[in-house]
């Protein structure tokens, strides 16, 4: 699980390193195919979802805003879920184009508010309830809305769902490590746009 966690990562790094302003959400999806191919992991358990600009405001269930083209001064996400040795990852983070100040801190957020949950949960023990309680704390400390509609789930060997199908948020046991997704998904209060951070929870 930690091998194909890195492996997530390392792709999604390559991906935003290809992604430019000028391009669609479409263009960037084939750039992420091309990239998952170059390195080895041919087959998702979900697809490649890039959300650009007013699109990182929704929930994967919600269709992006058609003609999304990313700007010179914009904020992007990457969110993908390989399989590699029959083992499930899902991995996603925010990226910026420009200077513009409250996107450039809320794709940081994302991740240092990922971090903060993480450590209480290997400080604390918290359930699956206590961490996102914990992150919607953490989100308005820095001026951010909480997306709970993407709340964490599991993964596991290929298929998940034949082990668990839930979400992590609805858990009130304590998550074990390597095999739990913690979801972070922010707003600006005020302005069009969002941030996405997901990774594996692990002990060290």
């Amino acid at each position: 699980m930690i091998e194909t966690r890195d492996r997530t990562f390392a792709a999604i790094r390559k991906i935003a390193s290809r992604i430019a302003p000028g391009m669609t959400e479409e263009e960037g999806v084939a750039v992420g195919r091309q990239v998952l191919r170059e390195d080895g992991l041919l087959r998702g358990w979900h697809g490649i979802t890039l959300r650009f600009g007013v699109n990182t405001t929704l929930t994967f269930r919600e269709k992006s805003g058609p003609g999304i083209v990313l700007g010179a001064d914009d904020i992007f996400f990457v969110d993908i879920g390989p399989v590699w040795r029959n083992c499930e990852s899902d991995g996603g983070a925010t990226f910026t184009t420009g200077s513009d100040a409250d996107m450039r801190r809320i794709a940081g957020d994302s991740e240092t508010i990922f971090d903060a949950v993480a450590a209480r949960w290997r400080a604390d023990g918290l359930t699956g309830q206590a961490l996102y309680e914990v992150a919607v704390a953490e989100a308005g400390a820095r001026g951010w809305l909480l997306n709970l509609e993407l709340s964490g789930h599991r993964v596991s060997d290929f298929p998940h769902k034949a082990h668990y199908d839930g979400a992590l948020i609805d858990q009130r046991f304590v998550p074990s490590p390597d095999l739990w997704i913690l979801e972070i998904q922010l707003r600006h209060p005020t302005r069009p746009f969002g941030a996405f951070y997901e990774d594996l929870l692990t002990d060290t």
